[in-house]
């Protein structure tokens, strides 16, 4: 059995909306290796639809010169959950229809290495809720954007256990939190 994995750029207020607000910045190398950790070892990755139809056009005809994630990106099984996109478009994906915990369960239990989860915020919200995330990696900017779709919606509740955390010179935090027993 695999486990989930859940990457987000997100500000001080827990705002998980288009990143544009991290460009300010920059990208430091060790945020780049912190990402390649948490991706490393899935064998897919699953997005929701926004998310899909925003990295399709950016990933899709990046090659490895461009940027050291496209081959994961391009190469890596994609399971889109959508109740409204009708076909796939970027290669090695498939869409397995809208939300629904026993096949995300399903899912993660065929997935031997596990499956990589960035941004798909209301995915993730829902995932969350049925206890199906196993690992969160957040990048904590230090701005407070007051508006925007949060990663912890209304209700949202659980435990977690910090697993690591580092510093980046540009301001920004990673943590990496496992779901508690």
């Amino acid at each position: 059995m695999g486990a989930i994995r859940v990457h987000e750029f997100m500000s001080l207020d827990g705002v998980i909306s288009e990143p544009t607000f991290t460009f300010a910045y920059g990208f430091e190398p060790a945020m780049g290796e912190a990402i390649a950790g948490a991706m490393g070892s899935s064998s897919g990755i699953l997005l929701g639809r926004t998310t899909y139809q925003m990295f399709e056009p950016a990933w899709s005809t990046r090659t490895a010169e461009d940027d050291p994630g496209a081959p994961f990106f391009n190469d890596t099984m994609k399971y889109v959950v959508s109740s409204t996109l009708e076909k796939a478009t970027w290669r090695n994906s498939e869409i397995v229809g809208g939300y629904d915990p026993a096949v995300i369960g399903r899912l993660k239990d065929e997935a031997s290495g596990g499956l990589y989860v960035s941004g798909s915020g209301t995915l993730v919200r829902a995932m969350m809720g049925d206890r199906l995330v196993d690992e969160l990696h957040l990048f904590v900017y230090p701005v407070v954007l007051g508006t925007g779709p949060r990663l912890f919606g209304e209700g949202t509740s659980g435990k977690w256990t910090l697993a690591s955390s580092q510093a980046y010179g540009n301001g920004v935090l990673y943590v990496r939190y496992d779901l508690a027993a």
